[in-house]
């Protein structure tokens, strides 16, 4: 064998997400684009905001002294400073650049953390359903993950997570607005689970780290509002990316936040910006640092995006759906009527592509990605139908 038996494995057990993508580009080329209705990948289609575009163009334009030279690991002093000025307005705590990391993406961040956190062995509790690539970023770095469930409308079920907090624990990471479900969990949970975290560490004698992977915290629905993260607990540690709110995944821009009062914030994030030379990031794209110093609290138009949620929400409920309204992000993650794969299977005849939930952790639901035009929204009302009503 050529490869890694881990790999090997790794590979068999990879994503269903990019997957279900692969086999859609497939379908495309046999089939022509305008017949194929594409939901597997939370890839949105639309455009950056004007802001952003102008900026890009702008920065392009003027003259900066070593403008793509290297710079510190942990990203340009400026850049950090602007978000930390952001963040402190945001969360009511003082943020200093020092509390800063800028990172290649969300999953740049996630895994500069573990492999900065984690001793071999040691666990990390995913809330499931979750995003499949966890447990891989969990693997890569000696740790184990631990699956723990959510309630049936998937918010937090804090006695399961009491029973899944154990000895060997380090960490939990929180996603929220969620990915697949789009739940928002409230102020009065994330309190409670503050407590349930303070309780432990008392219990354990060992400091627990919560780290909240917030990619789509700007893309909420409703009038809903994420609720901070550092007002529940202390060894808080915020991800995020601009993939989503600003639409630019490819630019892989993100960064990661310390609560302003982690204790060892000095010795954490040394430890953390070694983590991002060692593993290859080495620093976040400098172009993109520079672009998105100026455009904090800026997102793309979300109403945009709540419209499709609305429209699908309507019609796949009136079809017989049992679904969740999703309260942020671009996902529905309805039950399937049968088996989740067939489900899956049934709705690729029909030209339409979606995700099995058992691809995160949740067989029997399966994930709508709703970033994409009206036109395949509506081109695939018919084929959803059909497919209810032969398993109805």
């Amino acid at each position: 064998m050529t490869i890694s038996a881990k790999v090997k494995q790794c590979m068999e057990e990879s994503s269903w997400i990019r997957r279900m993508f692969e086999e859609g580009c497939a379908l495309k080329e046999r089939c022509g684009v305008d017949k194929v209705f594409d939901f597997s990948l939370g890839n949105p289609c639309l455009e950056p905001p004007l802001r952003f575009q102008q900026a890009l163009e702008a920065l392009v334009q003027k003259k900066i002294p070593a403008k793509h030279a290297y710079m510190p690991n942990a990203g340009l002093p400026e850049v950090r400073a602007a978000i930390a000025e952001y963040l402190s307005r945001e969360h009511n705590l003082r943020f200093d650049p020092c509390h800063i990391l800028m990172t290649c993406g969300a999953g740049g961040a996630l895994n500069v953390i573990l492999k900065a956190l984690l001793e071999p062995g040691e666990e990390v509790i995913v809330l499931v359903p979750y995003f499949p690539e966890y447990r891989f970023y969990i693997e890569n770095h000696g740790g184990r993950a631990v699956p723990v469930p959510t309630g049936s409308d998937f918010s937090l079920d804090l006695e399961a997570l009491d029973r899944g907090i154990g000895k060997r624990t380090k960490a939990l990471i929180l996603n929220s607005p969620n990915n697949p479900t789009g739940r928002v969990y409230d102020s009065a949970s994330l309190h409670a689970l503050g407590d349930l975290l303070a309780r432990k560490e008392r219990e354990l004698s060992r400091p627990l780290y919560l780290i909240s992977d917030e990619p789509y915290a700007r893309l909420v629905y409703d009038g809903i509002r994420v609720p901070s993260v550092f007002a529940v607990h202390r060894r808080a540690i915020l991800v995020t990316s601009h993939s989503k709110d600003l639409s630019i995944p490819g630019e892989r821009i993100g960064y990661l936040a310390l609560h302003p009062q982690i204790e060892g914030a000095g010795e954490l994030i040394s430890a953390l910006t070694f983590a991002q030379r060692v593993l290859g990031f080495v620093n976040a794209p400098a172009l993109m640092q520079r672009v998105v110093a100026g455009l904090q609290g800026v997102s793309v138009e979300v109403g945009w995006y709540q419209r499709k949620r609305d429209r699908l929400c309507q019609a796949l409920a009136e079809m017989g759906y049992s679904l969740v309204k999703p309260e942020g992000a671009f996902y529905l993650f309805p039950r399937s009527p049968v088996d989740d794969l067939i489900f899956v299977q049934e709705l690729q005849r029909h030209n339409i592509l979606t995700v099995p939930g058992r691809g995160f952790g949740a067989p029997g639901y399966f994930r709508i990605a709703f970033c994409v035009e009206d036109r395949v929204v509506e081109g695939a009302l018919p084929g959803f139908a059909e497919a209810m009503a032969k398993y109805r």
